[in-house]
């Protein structure tokens, strides 16, 4: 193909990109690998917490929901916590592994606060999506996503 020839196939293939009908409007931000995979991340992370929590006849509490993360460089967990009335105190409830695959997962997490320092009934949760990422040779703790969620506490 002459020289000519070869920038003129350019230059009409440009100018069909600009103005044929699949044109990306002016004001659209470029799609690159970079944003693709930031636009992920940032709809992909989330946690849930279920509306219903258990206690059990010994007092363990076991609460569920549901979690996404896409990526992560370190181990991540999903912990949980949990009050009730007024009370400022709150009752840490286990910890699950998660997988960041970009799937949905289920979590559950149980544990035993002190004897009668839950009840069946109203509750707060937050649960948290949590990485532990090497900084300086340290594990820091870095968020994912978060939720609180009020409860109900059912005895079973």
């Amino acid at each position: 193909m002459r020289p000519h020839s070869l920038l003129g196939a350019a230059a009409g293939a440009a100018l069909l990109l600009l103005t044929g009908a699949g044109a990306a409007p002016a004001t659209a931000a470029p799609v690159t690998a970079s944003t693709a995979a930031a636009s992920t991340t940032a709809v992909a992370d989330s946690v849930t917490v279920d509306a219903v929590g258990r206690i059990a006849a010994d007092g363990t509490v076991t609460l569920t929901g549901t979690y996404r993360c896409a990526s992560s460089s370190g181990p991540v967990f999903v912990s949980s916590s949990v009050s009730q009335g007024v009370s400022t105190t709150r009752h840490g409830i286990g910890g699950t592994r998660a997988v960041c695959d970009g799937a949905e997962h289920r979590w559950v997490n149980t544990g035993r606060p002190m004897p009668g320092s839950l009840l069946p009934g109203a509750a707060r949760v937050d649960a948290t999506l949590m990485e532990l990422r090497l900084l300086g040779g340290l594990p820091l703790p870095s968020a994912h996503a978060t939720s609180a969620q009020a409860v109900t506490l059912i005895q079973g």
